[in-house]
């Protein structure tokens, strides 16, 4: 049997062995690049047991981390692929180096470290991220105008400490910052994940002092979710005494955080003192205005670049702006997916479409939508009786909602096709596929029908008992 990544639904037998390349390419994917590439591409595949894995990592340190932080992820990205992995077991197994490498290193001084070398393929400013493009509202101005103030010089705040949620913009803001900085001074922007990666490697490869040289001989430091540099007492003694000596040189440090100096966990009393002697401002959630503005900016850009495209109506638009409100990335997300939909189907989704395309942003709890739910609301709908819909009776005043309500379990719930078809009478996962296929022509040719569905859902998801769509 092959493995397909991207579908979730297959998955290995108990008697094939693990591709640990579809493992790390699912947590690379789910994790992002820079903390698989600071610390799960470290990782080893070592043996497969029965119900367990074996893999090594270099170092005690980073099999501690990776225990502490990822561990839970790391397991459900295997139970992707092989359902009966339930453990895995780590041993420290540091890698063999290359002699011939380390002398070559050691004779020719023009080598650059492997932290610089490394840090290179890290510390990109991302043109499409400035100040130009930033949409400001009430609840981002503060962080945005201090940002401006910080590139321009025109302040002394420093360090200037950035914190919001997830998707507020933080990044966005570091980087414009960089973008503008970069022009006249030496800017060094990284992750507190990566800040960690490089100093445990300094430390097994003695290069302390290089690593000291490096990173306390920069113009501006912007370091991002400064909220990961927990922990180690080691590494946050080091990084107290950089910030320092950074102060000390004239150097403009920039931080973001999620959450405010005072409420960062195990993290050191005087660094947090450090964060709280500059200017620390916070980014809140978006309101309805901002986001509005969000949502018209983004369709702007997307019309500018694809012509052809499919306009998103003006409902969908006021829509979006009322109902995601979490974050801007979220916003962002909902305009892609409603796009995505209108680029494949060659249409514009309406109401209850868009509704069903965002529901997992909107909030709607999967488990609130059961299949005993569906079957009793197209059942009403339909005006049958359950026991008729689940009866072998084939008479088409009955096949037809029965197909519908299959079709909307399908589609609605993540249940597998012998799971539905148990709750339909114990009907044959083939009856399912047939009946979904069904549905699928029929809505192709007859508008009723796609009307139907659009209704069914809208009362399923919104408990909208007036069938408004």
């Amino acid at each position: 049997m092959s493995i397909t990544h991207k579908n979730k639904d297959v998955r290995n037998s108990g008697t094939e062995k693990l591709k640990w390349s579809l493992v790390q390419e699912e947590m690379r994917n789910k994790l992002g690049e820079d903390i698989y590439e600071s610390w799960l591409k470290k990782i080893i595949f070592v043996e497969e047991f029965h119900n367990y894995l074996l893999l090594s990592v270099p170092t005690r340190f980073i099999r501690d981390w990776i225990t502490s932080r990822y561990l839970d992820q790391i397991l459900h990205s295997i139970k992707n692929f092989k359902k009966e992995i339930v453990r895995i077991e780590f041993k420290i197994e540091e890698q063999v180096k290359n002699k011939e490498t380390n002398i070559n290193l050691i004779e020719d001084k023009k080598n650059v470290s492997f932290i610089k070398d490394s840090f290179l393929q890290y510390n990109r400013i991302d043109p499409n991220k400035r100040f130009e493009n930033f949409i400001t509202g009430s609840s981002n101005k503060l962080a945005f105008e201090a940002s401006i103030k910080v590139s321009e010089k025109s302040s002394n705040y420093n360090p200037l400490y950035i914190y919001g949620g997830v998707g507020m913009g933080k990044t966005h803001l570091l980087n414009s910052i960089g973008y503008e900085l970069k022009k006249n001074e030496k800017v060094m922007f990284i992750s507190a994940e990566r800040f960690m990666y490089q100093f445990v490697k300094s430390i097994k490869a003695n290069e302390m002092v290089k690593f000291k040289e490096y990173f306390r001989n920069t113009d501006v430091l912007l370091i991002d979710d400064i909220q990961f540099m927990n922990g180690k007492e080691a590494m946050q003694e080091e990084f107290f005494h950089t910030f320092n000596a950074l102060l000390d040189r004239g150097s403009q440090i920039i931080l973001s955080a999620d959450r405010a100096p005072n409420k960062l966990s195990r993290i050191q009393e005087r660094i947090k003192s450090r964060f709280s002697g500059g200017l620390v401002v916070d980014i809140q959630k978006p309101d309805y205005e901002l986001r509005k503005k969000l949502v018209e900016k983004k369709i702007e850009e997307i019309n500018k670049f694809y012509p052809d495209q499919i306009k998103i109506s003006k409902d969908i638009q006021d829509f979006i702006s009322t109902e995601i409100t979490t974050s801007i990335r979220e916003l962002v997300g909902a305009i892609n997916r409603t796009v995505s939909f209108s680029r494949i189907y060659n249409k514009m989704p309406n109401l209850a479409e868009t509704k069903v395309i965002l529901k997992d942003l909107l909030n709607i709890a999967e488990n609130k939508v059961t299949i005993d739910l569906i079957q009793t609301l197209v059942c009403k709908f339909f005006k049958i009786s359950k026991n008729e819909m689940l009866s072998s009776r084939r008479s088409r005043y009955l096949v037809r909602p029965r197909q519908t309500a299959i079709y909307l379990t399908k589609i609605l719930t993540s249940k597998s096709l012998p799971e539905i078809g148990r709750e339909f009478s114990n009907r044959d996962h083939t009856t399912i596929i047939h009946s979904v296929k069904t549905i699928e022509k029929l809505k192709e040719k007859d508008t009723e029908m796609v009307d139907n569905i659009n209704k069914l859902k809208n009362q399923i998801l919104y408990n909208n008992k007036d069938n408004e769509i």
